[in-house]
């Protein structure tokens, strides 16, 4: 028996197959571009995630590996000290900072590739005017579809990554502001 994507979705639970099959429909009603907004998407959130894992995982092991370094200097107060304390807090902060720039840029060009799907989408409405050589709605819909839906995708994607972003930085120079305060130079 041949394998085909029709007795898959046959074969899924109702609920799930309905919401495959919507996510099917909004995918062909937006284009090619919106694939591509999907990938970028999929793209920036892993990141997303992988920081915030990090964030409560390997973070807190390096922090408190630094203040333990830290802690075990028997002196504090020389220009030495004070480089390797400025050392083991940028060394913290390179940690926290990492991927930023790239989600940052990944939430710039989620808007872009939905501008991206508006003029494919208005190519395709001036392609059937010029075939149709009239304005029939009806045979103009598809492309006004293909123009506004990976508009709207784009945006929302980037506006789910700016708030994320913005919440990411936050908590990088929160804790890397936390690290110096820890890190004393009282003896």
């Amino acid at each position: 028996m041949p394998f085909s994507l029709t007795s898959l979705l046959l074969a899924l639970p109702e609920p799930l197959r309905v919401s495959l099959e919507a996510v099917r429909d909004f995918a062909e009603l937006g284009g090619d571009v919106l694939l591509l907004i999907a990938l970028l998407l999929f793209v920036m959130w892993g990141l997303i995630l992988e920081r915030i894992f990090y964030l409560y995982g390997p973070h807190r092991r390096r922090v408190r590996a630094a203040l333990h370094a830290w802690e075990a200097r028997p002196e504090r107060r020389s220009w030495h000290a004070h480089q390797v304390r400025a050392e083991l807090i940028s060394t913290i902060a390179q940690g926290l900072e990492r991927y930023l720039p790239l989600i940052k840029s990944l939430v710039a060009l989620c808007p872009l590739l939905g501008l991206l799907g508006t003029v494919t989408g208005m190519i395709e409405v001036f392609e059937v005017m010029a075939i149709s050589g009239s304005g029939n709605a009806r045979s103009m819909a598809a492309g006004v579809s293909k123009a506004t839906v990976p508009t709207m995708a784009g945006m929302v994607a980037a506006l789910s990554g700016v708030f994320m972003i913005s919440w990411l930085q936050r908590k990088a120079e929160r804790e890397r502001a936390l690290l110096g305060e820890h890190m004393t130079m009282d003896h």
